[in-house]
């Protein structure tokens, strides 16, 4: 037998239900077991279900999951559509949405014509809802004193013509909350900005470092307490992927599916080392189409890379800062966190979510007297053009000039070769 069933209560009220691979992947057939024990047709009767998916940029079965819930639920519900989290990433086309579900153009105009997609658009005030304020002596206690401010919550005003919100997506170690899933893809997925940036800002000041791979963080706190404040009725599929298929996947609320998926996913997702590394050549996914997120593969690896050692991201697939951002990013650069917060007054107008990126990039460091030091160096081997690199305070190589396989197998030596970084974190064993 290859997966077990069982149901598991994570506190008094809830229950999650769970599929988890004992080796290899979590089968079709399994999916659709759970899926039938999770969504019972007679509770969706007449109902409108928002499934809530993630964009391009994260590796997880969501086709197989859609297929199964339209094929339970599709007949039955008034209504089954599709509201993609993109947080501020670009907004996805049919086609690209359809590539998301793993389903033809053709499919989309026959056998899913009546599935609506829709994209969060993060920055249209009135395609919001507010849902009120996190006070800032909530926020005090929530970021274990680092900010006490008020802070507002918004959302996806269109969850509300829907009697459940559905969230389908993976759970991996994360840069800015911990451990991706759950909250986080109504926050900052389908959430306004305030929050959004206000968080980001926050695990900026905590440091990649220190969060990434941590399940319960300062940012995971504000997330889920903004995830409180949202009355439609929620259900969460956490996936743990691998590949393209799962290990495990994990049905219940929120909060308790991805406690579960969390604990699946440190154990998968997680790679160990006993050393650090002076060169790293973290080869970025070609699913990450900007360096907004491609950066990815230097967050998961900066726990590895050693002091003055050197970071290249080599993505010649890579072209774009970021289209969203870009200009902000150009204006200010990438540094490391102090070099902000001991220059406070010339940069607190900008979107904090930005400043955020910019120091999980740049990775530690210190600014003493107007100068600023790296604690190691990071290197774009991309389609990036030199200028750019260099305007925005990262180095250069020209990427043709790179044979991987001369960075391969030499661990020994302190270099460590990545061919698809982006998802796996890695971390030292002490």
């Amino acid at each position: 037998m290859l997966v077990e069933v069982s149901l598991h209560p994570s506190d008094v009220n809830e229950v999650v239900r769970e599929v988890i691979a004992v080796e290899g992947l979590v089968t079709d057939t399994q999916v659709a077991d759970l899926v039938t024990q999770s969504c019972p047709t007679s509770d969706y009767r007449g109902k409108k279900v928002l499934l809530v998916i993630p964009d391009g940029t994260r590796t997880a079965p969501i086709g197989l999951m859609f297929r199964e819930l339209f094929a339970q639920l599709g007949q039955t519900t008034a209504a089954l559509d599709v509201l993609v989290a993109l947080g501020t990433h670009p907004p996805m086309t049919e086609e690209a949405i359809c590539g998301r579900l793993e389903i033809t153009l053709e499919q989309r105009r026959t056998q899913y014509a009546k599935v609506r997609f829709f994209n969060h658009e993060w920055d249209n005030p009135t395609a919001l809802r507010p849902l009120g304020i996190i006070s800032a002596e909530e926020i005090r206690q929530l970021s274990g004193g680092l900010f006490a401010m008020d802070v507002p919550v918004s959302i996806n005003a269109r969850i509300f013509d829907y009697d459940e919100v559905m969230i389908v997506g993976p759970v991996f170690p994360h840069e800015v909350v911990g451990m991706s899933g759950g909250n986080k893809y109504l926050f900052p997925g389908i959430g306004g900005p305030d929050l959004l940036n206000f968080f980001h800002w926050l695990g900026a000041v905590v440091t990649n470092v220190a969060i990434i791979g941590n399940p319960q963080t300062p940012v995971r706190a504000v997330v889920d307490r903004a995830g409180g404040m949202v009355n439609v009725p929620k259900k969460c599929f956490a996936l743990v992927a691998k590949g393209t298929g799962a290990v495990g996947i994990f049905v219940g609320t929120p909060e308790a599916a991805w406690a579960r998926a969390a604990a699946l996913s440190a154990k998968h997702h997680i790679v160990w080392k006993d050393r650090s590394y002076e060169t790293i050549l973290s080869c970025a996914s070609p699913m990450y189409d900007e360096l907004w997120v491609g950066a990815k593969a230097m967050y998961k690896l900066e726990p590895v890379l050693a002091d003055g050692g050197e970071l290249i991201i080599y993505a010649p697939h890579l072209r774009e800062v970021s289209v969203v951002h870009g200009q902000f990013i150009r204006e200010v650069g990438y540094h490391c966190r102090d070099y902000f917060l001991k220059q406070w007054d010339r940069f607190k107008h900008l979107p904090w979510g930005t400043l955020a990126h910019c120091t999980h990039v740049f990775g530690g460091g210190t600014y003493e007297n107007g100068v600023e030091t790296p604690r190691a160096k990071v290197t774009l081997a991309t389609g990036i053009p030199e200028a750019v690199c260099r305007e925005i305070n990262l180095g250069y190589r020209d990427f043709r000039g790179i044979r991987l396989h001369e960075y391969a197998n030499r661990e020994a030596e302190g270099v460590l070769l990545v061919p698809k970084a982006g998802e796996q974190l890695y971390k030292r064993r002490s």
